[in-house]
């Protein structure tokens, strides 16, 4: 007789613990500094401007994420609380939809659950969620986005409310930070490659075939297509009513164009700043705080875990490998994510770029290690597994103060974490 199929036991209750115990790491001196923090400067006007509808600024930005943070302002107050509250929900949303995606995409326990673990302990993601910037919006939303497509390949028969919730998430991702467009379009074109190979000529209004039986492509260029850019076009309401706009932009191409050349126009070069094979080798930090503040000398700084983010380099060639030869969909996935991330900044004409641009390509390395730390631990290599992990825990445990603001002592206590000249 045959064997029954398998059916794992989903792990969401270990997603939301970890998820929980994220969240709760992230509250550790949240509102230290007292005072904006690095970007926040830049942030925190456009906010208080939102929330009055007086001038527009900050225009060099979509306005999604800015609508967020102003919400968190509205409800507990322009204070350290309201301007990081709405970034550390949103960043445990992002830990916990980067889990369920890959639960749906690999029905792998192990691999979800060390996904959020990498992710927990991976430096970026608990940095970007203790501070008011736009980044981890932009990367909650694109996971989640992720996700939702997954579980939708998973479960045809729920689809269309799926993808349409996806395509809702791809929108508000864009109109968050447009680090996201180059990854927006790729749903979609995914659906057009699949449907292409599965339906030939027919491909237009066939229902057979991948990536979601039933719903031709058609239909799918509408979840993944027109709805992602009506509701990027719709979260740009506030410019009917603020009082004015600098620059009187004659409706949304313009504002776009404006938009654009303000982006160009940031040339004057930043002692952080650095260039994409600096973040994918993890060479060059940034100090969002390093001076004496509320009662003690602190600092917070943002680089990739000294382990993880170089195992990971690792990880995504095996990943890429085992797509090559195993037609592993979940590991060429991940790789096709982490290129195209990282391609668009490679090629980006913004003349000044820092580590966090590399915050979403760095999330998508490091699920490619979770991978391989599954496949590791299947194969029987668990006690090299249970090294790594421990020594992630370990290494995280240890730069834990100087990612969270925590009290330092004298103005050198920053070499104990700076091991790299590129890191002080």
């Amino acid at each position: 007789m045959s064997m029954p199929p398998a059916h794992p036991r989903d792990p969401l209750l270990v997603h939301v613990l970890l998820a929980a115990v994220f969240a709760a790491l992230c509250t550790v001196r949240l509102t230290i500094p007292s005072t904006p923090n690095f970007d926040e400067v830049h942030y925190l006007p456009a906010m208080r401007e939102l929330l009055a509808l007086g001038t527009a600024t900050n225009l060099e930005h979509p306005p999604f994420a800015k609508q967020l943070l102003a919400l968190g302002m509205l409800v507990f107050g322009d204070n350290p609380l309201g301007w990081r509250i709405m970034p550390l929900l949103f960043g445990t949303l992002a830990l916990y939809a980067s889990m369920r995606g890959m639960w749906q995409a690999t029905r792998s326990r192990f691999a979800s659950v060390v996904t959020g673990l990498l992710l927990a302990t991976g430096f970026p993601l608990l940095v970007l969620s203790r501070i008011a910037m736009l980044d981890i919006f932009m990367i909650a939303f694109v996971m989640v986005a992720l996700w939702l497509c997954a579980r939708a390949a998973r479960a045809p028969e729920k689809a269309r409310p799926l993808l349409a919730m996806a395509g809702v998430a791809l929108g508000l991702a864009m109109a968050s930070k447009w680090n996201a467009v180059p990854l927006a379009v790729l749903p979609g074109l995914v659906f057009l490659i699949l449907r292409l190979r599965e339906a030939g000529t027919a491909f237009l209004t066939a229902r057979r075939g991948a990536p979601v039986p039933g719903m031709t492509l058609l239909e799918g260029a509408l979840w993944l297509g027109v709805v992602p850019l009506a509701t990027y076009a719709l979260t740009f309401w506030p410019f009917l009513f603020y009082d004015h706009v600098p620059g009187n932009p004659a409706g949304m191409v313009a504002l776009h164009r404006q938009m654009l050349d303000l982006q160009m126009q940031v040339k004057e070069t930043h002692p952080y700043q650095s260039q994409w094979w600096q973040w994918v080798l993890n060479l060059r930090a940034i100090w969002f705080l390093y001076e004496p503040v509320d009662g003690a000398r602190r600092g917070v700084v943002l680089l990739g875990h000294p382990l993880t983010s170089l195992l990971a380099l690792g990880a995504l060639v095996w990943a890429a490998r085992a797509y090559w030869l195993r037609r592993d969909h979940a590991a060429g996935a991940v790789v096709l994510l982490y290129i195209v991330t990282l391609a668009s900044w490679v090629v980006a004409p913004k003349p000044v770029q820092f580590y966090y641009h590399y915050s979403l390509a760095h999330c998508f390395a490091l699920i490619a290690l979770a991978l391989l730390l599954e496949r590791l631990w299947h194969r029987g290599e668990r006690a090299l597994v249970i090294a790594i992990s421990a020594a992630t825990i370990g290494l995280f445990a240890y730069f834990y103060p100087i990612l969270t603001a925590a009290p330092l002592g004298d103005e050198q206590a920053f070499l104990r974490w700076a091991w790299l000249e590129g890191w002080r």
